[in-house]
């Protein structure tokens, strides 16, 4: 198994565990970001996404991408926007490697944390994070507006 950093070349087969993921999160309709979008997003000038990639005989069998959160209490925090083994690859030690590698990222930047969210429904991804002492906060409320 190699964990590598992404490349622009990744991003068709990102999108595709990004749209698993969806489903698996039962919302198949909420991805809408577009191919180029997300590669110069990640992959532009002015990149606002990083990630790694899991890869075994030439196949991506899984991704964790981040971005920087900024706190003015804390400063730079890395943001685990979206950690996915694809379902066939799952109970094999991936999503460790790639947690491993996050938690070495976030180190060597200076980081002050890693944070992210998980649904509440999601007892695998739950545990999962638990193996990690991961701290679970019931008391912010997510909120978002539409622009759009």
């Amino acid at each position: 198994m190699l964990i590598r950093r992404a490349i622009k070349e990744d991003c068709p087969r990102l999108l595709e565990l990004v749209n698993e993921l969806a489903i698996y999160e039962k919302a198949p309709d909420e991805v809408t970001v577009t191919l180029e979008h997300f590669e110069a997003s990640g992959f532009g000038n002015d990149p606002v996404w990083w990630a790694f990639v899991a890869e075994e005989n030439g196949i991506v069998l899984g991704f964790a991408l981040y971005y920087i959160r900024y706190s003015t209490w804390k400063g730079q925090a890395m943001y685990l926007e979206d950690i996915l083994v694809t379902e066939s690859a799952r109970g094999k030690g991936i999503g460790k490697l790639l947690m491993e590698e996050l938690i070495r990222e976030a180190a060597d930047k200076k980081f002050n944390r890693i944070i992210w969210q998980v649904l509440e429904w999601n007892e695998p991804a739950i545990n999962f994070y638990k193996k990690f002492n991961a701290n679970f906060d019931p008391e912010w409320v997510n909120c978002s507006i539409e622009v759009n």
